[in-house]
């Protein structure tokens, strides 16, 4: 087995805000009670043509100029999404054409909703570490303006589009992905959904009407009960301590949720990263946003561990445990 570390991030959200003032017009709320319940201000708004494609595209381009990266020798792209441009051809295949990778260069998408984009490393850390591909391109991004309700109050306050990319390379002879946790519990599918050919599952009828749908109890429930359970099974297969973890990045649902997940772990609140404030929950991009703010602002370090974990609809969750070790960057980052 081969060591493998990430070696460069890029992210990208479209300019328009849509802020909790401008949800006042919409819907019967105000910005205090949003911020209260969610810990969100703002979230940024694709344009009308604008898709998930074009928010990975631009990330990648953001690496690319940062790091100095080229990505001619990319030989898998794997993009985390639930708003893909179609049901198919994939998103990932038309990031490559648009990006020039090489036809060599395998291209898949995969749906595990907000935890994705974990998902997606894992699988690149097991292609690079087992030797069977040398450079990985992983994308989390989603576009969900386009599947929420705006007259929904319950939803149409939480959701973003953005896209975060990273590069998972060869390490040589050390291995940057320290441990892993994952699991499903299909028990729960009903609770976060977006409806497609089928108008049930576990014997409940759905809402069909092509929008984002869900039940935030339950979910809520579900994830400050199995999140905390997850991130000891990560430190566990890691032989690492919580101690050890300089910082923790779990999906940016809600600061409402990330707070009592922290409580249960005993772990300071103060060193959970998250993009949700003026970015809203964007899904897959939630977490790779949440760690290139950290580096951006000069928080998060080469050498520090950093403790991943996404949950999301399926209901299904994921955790990864990395030591960043990231290429010198060529070019400061703009601002997002």
């Amino acid at each position: 087995m081969k060591g493998a570390r990430i070696t460069a991030i890029g992210s990208y959200v479209p300019s328009r805000r849509l802020t909790n003032t401008d949800l006042e017009q919409m819907v019967d709320t105000n910005d205090e009670w949003i911020v209260q319940r969610t810990g969100i201000r703002e979230r940024r708004i694709s344009r009308a043509d604008e898709y998930t494609s074009d928010l990975c595209a631009a990330a990648v381009q953001d690496l690319m100029k940062r790091y100095g990266k080229s990505i001619q020798d990319v030989d898998m792209v794997l993009v985390a999404t639930s708003t893909p441009d179609f049901s198919f051809p994939s998103v990932a295949a038309i990031v490559q054409n648009r990006l020039g990778i090489p036809l060599t260069s395998g291209a898949i998408d995969m749906s595990a909703a907000c935890a994705g984009f974990v998902y997606a490393l894992h699988t690149a850390h097991a292609l690079v570490s087992s030797g069977l591909h040398h450079k990985v391109l992983v994308i989390g991004a989603d576009a969900l303006s386009k599947i929420t309700d705006y007259t929904d109050r319950s939803t149409s306050i939480l959701f973003g589009d953005g896209a975060g990319a990273v590069l998972v390379e060869s390490g040589g002879d050390k291995d940057h992905f320290l441990g892993f946790n994952l699991g499903s519990d299909g028990s729960g599918a009903q609770h976060v959904y977006r409806t497609g050919l089928a108008d049930k599952v576990n014997g409940v009828e759905l809402a069909a009407t092509g929008m984002l749908v869900q039940n935030g109890r339950e979910v809520f429930k579900w994830a400050v009960r199995t999140v905390p359970q997850g991130v000891q099974q990560v430190l566990q297969n890691a032989g690492a301590d919580l101690a050890e973890v300089d910082w923790f990045i779990p999906h940016s649902a809600n600061l409402r949720m990330i707070e009592p997940i922290c409580e249960r772990l005993k772990y300071p609140f103060e060193q959970a990263l998250y993009s949700l404030e003026y970015f809203g929950n964007t899904s897959a991009a939630s977490i790779p946003l949440a760690l290139d703010l950290g580096i951006r602002e000069g928080k998060v370090q080469n050498g520090q561990r950093i403790l991943l974990y996404g949950f999301g609809a399926g209901l299904t969750h994921a955790g990864q445990l990395v030591s960043l070790s990231l290429d010198p960057q060529v070019v400061a980052p703009t601002p997002l």
